[in-house]
């Protein structure tokens, strides 16, 4: 048995529901009398929808599979060993619902040098070895590749990704040595740092030949095919493969460089694992590949044992499982079709709700407002969105025009709505007015229909109050931009029955919405939890702390960006709207700040002016602050934040404004792009111990986003 053997077999005893991936080996003939060849095809059951991930025992598998074609190599029978997955899957990385349960840091480094060492085989054979990417491939997946002497790709690849730093890792199987000796430096940051830090982006296949990782590309019906006779011209030396010389100079520190600017700009230098893959990158100028796997071990052990991990593979899991299963959704049976969509209102709200529906949904879809101007206005926004996605390709004209067709706008409701199976007002978000909407629109809609707010912060269940049948009531509160922010609040008021509610969920799921069921409480989850944090901001600012020094003081947070622009992004009166309807519920705990009343009353849009290309205090803002003269420290700050913020979680939590702290994080996470590195916030409360400071105990047990006990 050999030491990797070993290794791998000792680090399966602490993955006892590993997903096992079998490496299977076949034999045949390359055409054009190449030779003999070997193909090794990862697979982990008949369900391809199911990802192929690499364990403990996967890995000892790859490397029992290695064994073979190596000793056939060295004794000739071969000229070369191929590496591919299943239908559409090619390997998406570590399986990380062991990593998450690993206690020891001497465990941790043995599943680094395991991969390391099974990996380094494929390039270690005797024959030249080629990875055919035949579908998703990430992490890991990708690694195995890179180890390969060549690489083709399927254009019908939809996903292929380092994800490692977006989840509070790094790329720790050979990713960030041997992809920038690959392709450079300045690429390498992109795929690495840049991409994962945008929110995971994905690759495309076109998009990974045209970086230089692989070599060649092929039509995706087709692909392995293709891939084997272009192997065969490579063998026979009737193809030669050309790549560009790497720039190990000053381009490959600049492009380090930029690569921390990237990091620093998203995460502030609060997740350290976008810093320690760019030293790795940094130290991998020299080309000592085994100098760069070894620092690629400790820090995936030391990551895997550090809190930004834990809580990366928690948020992971809270978007990738628990938003496909909302906690007390009712059962989908009771939901009704919606053949038809009504929006209430035409301006830029409604006009994107409009949208959306339209293209989810493909159904008839009819604005109205209150003049025609508006509701062509409105009409003519969805009518020159379907256009730009013609004009990118995206949609076909045949579809462009069919969607235009769909969507239609009137000034009367009955003319408008008497077929709706489905209404959401988008309206002045004024309690009054929405009582106004909802009773016309109960006058001329069907029985059936369901009828959405998409209030930010008022109460479903007053506005329902005055109408025949509140039962069919429902929140569905949307986030700025519809098209982009996955969560959705449904908010079930004091009547609304099941039927509706199912109706509700199984709308957002076709919309592709991340639904939470929300209690009817004052400004839902997301607002109330901003609007406490901002809250705190503005207060210090008010009782005397610099603006820069409060705005400084919650960085390390690395929230996507700092209080005062996120206010400018909501709109000074939204917020000012909210904080005033929070202060009439919680007086307590939420005060209007004086001067944001002064800001909105000014007409001004932020706080800040970007003259200079970057955020400065706007001076006519600095004129109308009024302060105080008790000044804190960045410290005492973010001290006062952290505690404001988890007091309001816990309070909510005792209310049942969600069912559990995982609905919390899930909110921030898909309304309001709080980093995965946090877990959303509550894991970030446990890690400082300002859960414990405040409320006397953990949101979630030991184990659960951290370490085991």
């Amino acid at each position: 048995m050999s030491t990797t053997a070993e290794l791998l077999k000792g680090a399966a005893e602490l993955f006892p529901d590993e997903v096992v991936t079998q490496a299977h080996v076949r034999h045949f003939d390359l055409p054009f009398g190449a030779g003999r060849f070997a193909l090794i095809t990862l697979d982990n059951g008949f369900d391809h929808t199911k990802p192929t991930t690499f364990g403990p025992q996967s890995l000892a598998n790859l490397n029992t599979a290695i064994d073979q074609v190596e000793k056939e190599a060295a004794d000739g029978d071969i000229v070369g060993v191929g590496l591919t997955g299943k239908p559409f899957i090619f390997a998406v990385g570590a399986d990380l619902k062991g990593v998450e349960l690993l206690k020891k840091h001497e465990d941790a480094l043995a599943i680094g040098k395991g991969g390391h060492d099974v990996f380094k085989r494929l390039s270690a054979l005797a024959v030249p070895t080629f990875a055919y990417y035949n579908g998703a491939a990430m992490g890991g997946g990708v690694e195995a590749g890179l180890h390969c002497t060549y690489r083709t790709v399927s254009q019908a690849v939809p996903a292929f990704s380092l994800p490692e730093v977006f989840l509070g890792l790094v790329p720790g199987w050979g990713g960030c040595t041997v992809l920038p000796n690959l392709i450079g430096a300045d690429r390498a940051v992109s795929v690495i740092i840049e991409n994962s830090l945008n929110q995971n982006k994905q690759l495309k296949g076109e998009q990974v030949f045209e970086l230089g990782i692989a070599d060649a590309i092929f039509e995706g019906a087709d692909f392995l095919e293709q891939s084997l006779l272009w192997t065969a011209q490579v063998l026979k030396g009737d193809l030669t493969v050309e790549r560009p010389e790497v720039d190990r100079g000053e381009a490959w520190d600049a492009a380090v460089a930029r690569g921390r600017f990237i990091a620093d700009g998203k995460v502030h230098g609060a997740a350290p694992a976008a810093y320690r893959a760019l030293d790795i990158i940094e130290a991998a100028k020299d080309g000592d590949l085994q100098k760069g796997f070894d620092a690629e071990d400790n820090a995936l052990a030391d990551l895997i044992m550090g809190g930004e991990l834990r809580s990366g593979i928690y948020a992971f899991n809270l978007v990738q499982k628990r938003a496909k299963r909302p906690a007390g959704a009712p059962d989908k049976s009771l939901a009704r079709p919606v053949t038809k969509v009504g929006v209430v209102g035409a301006g830029l709200m409604a006009s994107q709700l409009a949208l959306l529906f339209l293209r989810r949904l493909e159904v008839p879809v009819v604005l109205t407002d209150i003049d025609q101007e508006r509701v062509d206005k409105g009409v003519g926004y969805v009518h020159a969105e379907i256009d730009k996605l013609l004009g990118k390709g995206r949609i076909n004209q045949d579809k462009a025009n069919r969607l235009k067709a769909l969507v239609t706008g009137v000034l009367d409701k009955a003319e408008g709505f008497a077929d709706a199976d489905f209404i959401i007002e988008a309206v002045f978000e004024e309690m009054s007015v929405k009582q106004k909407v909802f009773a016309e629109v109960e006058a001329v809609a069907p029985a059936h229909a369901i009828l959405a707010t998409n209030t930010s912060s008022l109460s479903v269940s007053e506005m329902a109050s005055k109408l025949q049948h509140p039962e069919r009531v429902v929140g569905f509160h949307f986030f700025n931009p519809v098209a982009i922010l996955p969560l959705l609040e449904i908010v079930r008021g004091e009547k609304t029955d099941d039927a509706s509610l199912a109706t509700a969920f199984g709308v957002a799921k076709k919309l592709k919405k991340t639904a939470v069921l929300v209690k009817d409480a004052p400004a839902f989850v997301v607002n109330r939890i901003l609007t406490r944090f901002m809250g705190e901001i503005q207060n210090v600012i008010d009782e005397g702390t610099p603006v820069d020094v409060a705005e400084e003081a919650v960085e390390p947070l690395g929230l996507p960006m700092s209080p005062l622009v996120l206010l400018e992004l909501v709109g000074p009166a939204i917020g000012l709207h909210v904080s005033e309807t929070l202060n009439r519920a919680f007086p307590e705990r939420f005060k209007v700040s004086p001067n944001l009343k002064a800001v909105v009353e000014a007409g001004k849009r932020g706080f800040y002016v970007y003259d200079s290309g970057k955020p400065e205090l706007d001076p006519e803002v600095a004129a109308l602050l009024k302060q105080g003269d008790a000044v804190l420290t960045e410290e005492q700050v973010r001290d006062r934040v952290l505690d404001a913020v988890a007091q309001e979680i816990g309070l909510m939590l005792d209310e049942g404004v969600v069912a559990e702290a995982q609905d919390i994080d899930l909110c921030l996470i898909t309304g309001a792009g709080w980093p995965f590195h946090l877990g959303g916030i509550t894991p970030y409360l446990d890690r400082e111990g300002v859960s414990e400071r405040v409320n006397g105990k953990r949101f979630l047990e030991q184990g659960v986003a951290s370490v085991p006990a």
